[in-house]
This record gives structure tokens, sequence and C-alpha cells, in this order.
């Protein structure tokens, strides 16, 4: 960047690096953001289709799901970047609805691009959509339905809608069924507040069989096996000792030498050592434990006596793991094996090992009122395994949302139909310029009917007028897009439901991006900005006047 000063240049940054400005700078963040939002368009709905996504060593990951393609794609535009936080965002938050919010940050800035043709000031742009915005989550909460967190049937629905479309579809109805058991197992009440966390709940994946073998199992699976082939695979009515403290000698924290000078004295080493041994395996034995998790390691001694006295011992269980196995058995962690006693140990009515594909596992199984569950996925490949799992995640954000909002609304395109309509009355009233925002943010939202209709090879002109003329009618606003028969249909009577908070959080988070992407209008080389670009350069921005590089 140069100014004349006297006929000479002056050089303020770098002849090196890149800086855009004005409209060109506004244009191309928009441009980028709009190719991230049509990238993942096609993937919306129960018709989308999927993605394959190759990395540099030919790994692939076949997936609809919006985050995941965004996370896995090479991104390198700043803008761009920006637009994929909305879907880590949104999955953080609500688990679902990462597409949607990602397609309607794209609708609003192209919307927006108009507006500035006709001589709209981003400021004014920006000040409408947050009155839009606002405004949105208003009309949301207006027309959304209450939902009692004991409504098994209707979170059923709201997690079959979650699932609908993505690759575990074809059993959504049984997958459905058991992330809301999964969910009601966990929840717990505090202060008439409902209180979810979804990390107690474990999702254990191994190839074979096919989707409908995933199965809820009431406590904990453990992807190890046990350490000796003389301890039985299966025990009743297990006690469950968890240490977390390794079950060997120790060595001391400083050096030490022992000068042994005839072989009675190593002998008598040798018995000192297996007696320790000994005590710490009769100290567990006299606890009354039948099962135990060790954290730490087991010494080969140890695992004999264990064996001996009829304990099925799994050693190096992950810490993660061993929470949730004091959770679901009830069973308190014990670090010094001394303090050992009957009231630390858990309960499972089965504890056994059993073979799953190539490899053994340990099932703690029946336990009383856990609160930490396992899913065990099942399918024909790795890659339907993982795309499974990802539904499951899904329905692990939208079930939660709706228990603890206890609100709904319906799905297939009718909440944003009947927002777009409200906000052009609620634009009327704002006037100004103003007026002209809010009424391009209406029009964005009317993107996903749209491409809910697309994406089903329906016109979504045709789709958009049928649905308009729904929503005038009384109590139109549960009318949505039935891509299968191609009408306006019903949704809340068709059970396509999702949870409120999807659809507030998507619009917050477009909204919020749009409006900073609005405001730039300058983008300029930066110097060690967060440790990113080297001396007097920046990232490199895909050539800013074109298409950026994906």
């Amino acid at each position: 960047m140069a100014a004349q000063l006297g006929g000479q240049p002056v050089y303020v940054i770098s002849d090196k690096s890149t800086r855009t400005s004005g409209r060109d700078a506004q244009r191309t963040n928009i441009l980028a953001a709009r190719i991230i939002a049509e990238a993942v368009k096609t993937t919306l709905g129960p018709r989308g289709m999927d993605k394959m996504l190759v990395d540099s060593i030919g790994d692939v990951v076949v997936t609809n799901d919006g985050v995941t393609i965004l996370k896995e794609m090479d991104i390198e535009h700043p803008a761009a970047k920006m637009v994929v936080e909305i879907a880590k965002t949104q999955e953080d938050e609500v688990g679902d609805g990462t597409t949607t919010a990602v397609v309607i940050a794209g609708e609003l800035l192209k919307r927006a691009e108009d507006l500035l043709e006709q001589d709209v000031h981003p400021t004014i742009i920006a000040s409408g959509y947050r009155l839009a915005a606002e405004k949105a989550k208003e009309i949301l909460t207006n027309i959304s339905k209450e939902i009692s967190k004991d409504d098994e049937e209707l979170l059923i629905k709201v997690a079959t809608t979650s699932m609908t479309g993505k690759g575990a579809e074809k059993a959504k109805d049984y997958l459905s069924e058991l992330i809301v058991k999964a969910v009601e197992t966990i929840a717990e009440e505090e202060n008439e507040k409902v209180i979810i966390d979804v990390d107690n709940i474990k999702i254990e994946k191994k190839e074979g069989g096919g989707i409908e073998d995933t199965e809820l199992i009431q406590g904990v699976v453990i992807d190890k096996e046990r350490v000796h082939p003389g301890m039985p695979t299966k025990v009743n009515n297990a006690k469950i000792a968890l240490l977390n403290a390794p079950l060997e000698i120790e060595k001391t924290e400083f050096d030490a030498e022992i000068r042994i000078t005839e072989p009675s004295q190593l002998q008598a080493f040798i018995n000192e050592e297996e007696r320790m041994i000994k005590t710490m395996v009769g100290q567990i034995k006299a606890s009354g434990a039948t099962v135990l998790f060790c954290q730490k390691g087991i010494d080969d001694l140890a695992q004999h006596y264990l064996a001996k006295d009829g304990i099925l011992a799994v050693r190096r269980v992950k810490k993660s793991d061993v929470e949730k196995l004091s959770r679901a058995t009830g069973a308190t962690i014990v670090t010094n094996l001394e303090d050992i006693s009957e009231k630390d140990l858990g309960y499972a009515g089965i504890v056994e090992e059993a073979k799953i594909g190539n490899d053994e596992m340990v099932f703690v199984r029946d336990c009383k009122e856990p609160k930490a569950v396992t899913i065990l996925v099942r399918g024909g490949t790795e890659h339907i395994v993982d795309e499974v799992e990802r539904a499951l995640e899904d329905c692990l954000g939208v079930v939660p949302a709706a228990m603890k909002d206890g609100k709904i609304v319906a799905g297939g395109g009718a909440p944003e139909i009947e927002t777009a309509k409200e906000l052009r009355d609620y634009a009327k009233s704002v006037g100004g310029r103003e007026q002209l925002a809010i009424e391009a943010f209406a029009d964005a939202l009317e993107v996903i009917p749209k491409a809910l209709a697309e994406n089903a090879g329906l016109d979504p002109i045709d789709t958009l007028v049928d649905l308009r003329s729904k929503h005038e009618e009384k109590d139109g606003e549960v009318y949505g897009l039935d891509v299968y028969s191609g009408k306006a249909t019903d949704m809340f009577r068709e059970g396509i439901v999702e949870p409120l908070r999807v659809k507030t959080q998507a619009i917050d988070s477009a909204s919020e991006v749009a409006v900073m992407i609005l405001r730039i209008d300058d983008v300029i080389a930066a110097k060690n900005l967060g440790g990113g670009a080297g001396e007097g350069g920046m990232p490199d921005m895909g050539g800013m006047g074109g298409m950026p590089p994906m």
C-alpha cells in the first residue's frame, strides 16, 4: 500500500502483502461465504445428498452432516472460515441444525449484496438484520408448542425428525427409541430443572452385523479383555471394585541400590515381593469384590492370584470409562487399596467378556438405576458405523434440548415460512431503510423450504406459493413441506417436529456472522496475528479477487 508525497511513493505496507478494500472486499467475502453455504445446501432435508470427502492420504468420509463436511473441508478463505464457525457453534449448542444455520447465513449475505447494489449502507443492513433476528426469535417462541420431559412419544418424534435423511434412516424408529430411553435414564432433576450430561452416554462402535443390531446397554461397555485366561468370563450379581492405583510393586521415587551377597537374601527379597502382592489381592477379596476394574497396571503375579480367587479383572481402563462405571454401578473409585471396603463396591446384574467382531469386550449390564449407559453401534462397514454415530450424536443434542426447554416447533420449513410472513408485517411498522433489510431477512429465511423442495426434485416456486397460501389460513403456522407427497402438510400431525432451540440458535448464529462479514470493508495484511502469518505477510486469501479455493 503506497501513498504519494511530492511525487515520491511512501510504502506503508510491504509491497508483497495483499490488501483488498471497499466493495471488492465486501463482494469477495460474501462470495466466499455463499460458496460454503452452497456446498452444504444439497444435503438439507430427508432427500438431501451425501458428500464424499477424501483427504491427502486417501482416507474417505461419506456423510451429509453439515458440521462434519465443513470441518473436513480444506478451507483457506478467512470469511469462509467464519461461516464454518457457525456450524461448530450450532453443533456445540444444540447438536443439530448446522446445515440450516450455514444456509441461512449464505442467503442473508446474498440478499444483503442486492441491497448494497442499491446503495443501502452496510450499517443500515446490519441494523435491520439485528432487529429482524430479535423479532424472528420472538415469533418462533410464540408459535412453539409445549412438550413435557415425560412425553416419550413426542420426544421419539423429535429424535426421528433429526435422524431422517441421514445414513441411519432405515432404522430411525428403533434408534430414536433407543436414544430417548438413554437420555431418560441419565436425566436428573435439580431444583426443578432437568440436568442432562450427554457425556454419560458412551457410544462404542464395532463393525459387523446391521444397523438394527445397535443396542442400548444399561451399564458400560469396556473395549478391553480380562487380564488372565484363568478368570471367569461371566459373573452374575457382580460386586464391582474400581481402583485408581497400580496393583503391582511401585518403584521408589529415588535411586536405590540393594546389595545381595548370598542366595538366601535374594529368595527373601522375592518372597517379600510376593507377600506384598498377595496382601493387595487379599484386601480386594476381603472387600467382597468379584470384579475389578483397574485404571493402572496389574502385575503378572497379581493376575495369577486374582484368577485363583475367581475375580474377573480388567487393567488400564480409561479414566473416563472408570468414571462412567462409577455412575452406572454406584461404586466409589478407590485410590488407596488399604481403604477398600464393601461400601465402596458397585453392583451389576451381569459382567461378562464377549466377542464382538474380532475383538473381546467386557460388558457391564443390568445396573440398578444407572446414571451412565452405553450405546453399542453396529453396521456393515466402518463408514456406515461412523455415519450412524454422527446421526446418534445429533439426536443426543436435540432430545436433551427439547426436554430442557420444553418447547418444540414444526419441521419441514413451517417455522421459516411463518417467521418470514410475520417479519414482512413487522418491517412495515419499522419503516425507513431498515425496512428493506428486514424484508431481505424474511426472504432469506425462505431458502430453507426452497432448498427442501429443490433437494426433493420439486419446483421451489410452486412449493413456496403453496406454503405461503396455507400460512395465511387460521392455524396455518404448522404447515410445512412433505417432501414425499410434494404438498403442504400439517407437520405436527405427521410427527415432524424440532426443538425450538435448533431454530433460534441457527438464526442467532447466522445473523451475527452475516452482520460481521457485512461490516468488513477492508482486508489488510497482518503481522503475526495470533501467531498465524509470517513477517509482513498474511495467510493465502485465495487470490481475493475471484472464487476462493477450498
